[in-house]
């Protein structure tokens, strides 16, 4: 089995609020859409990007250890979600890019980490 690509973006912060909005989205729950709209999303590539259902986590610069001024996306998904992610990155948004090799793997680190840490508590509740 493939192990799912994970990708790290950075965005100046003043982006963030409409970053978390997108990112929390799902127009197929959006109870004020019809029909014919959620119809009309179907042939829409970049309505189906639907980062609700992917796994992401957003942090903003301090709390990584980076930039105090950004804000930095984790994204863990397929190669063809992420390749129509980063275009409609980069058609929504003026600051979105995927950050640097160093705060990639720095961001990608702290990840895994509190992952690790969150499984070994579970663990230790149900006598894993």
């Amino acid at each position: 089995m493939s192990k799912m690509p994970e990708y790290v973006y950075e965005c100046d912060s003043q982006e963030y609020p409409a970053l978390k909005k997108a990112l929390e989205y799902d127009p197929y729950l959006d109870k004020s859409l019809d029909d014919a709209a959620l119809k009309k999303l179907s042939g829409d590539k970049y309505a189906n990007i639907i980062f609700a259902r992917q796994e992401y986590s957003i942090r903003d610069g301090i709390s990584v250890g980076l930039d105090k001024n950004k804000c930095y996306l984790y994204l863990k998904a397929n190669e063809d979600f992420l390749k129509l992610a980063e275009e409609r990155f980069s058609k929504e948004f003026k600051t979105v890019r995927r950050a640097d090799k160093q705060s990639e793997d720095k961001v990608t680190g702290i990840i895994h980490d509190e992952e690790s840490r969150a499984n070994q508590g579970f663990g230790a509740i149900f006598g894993g």
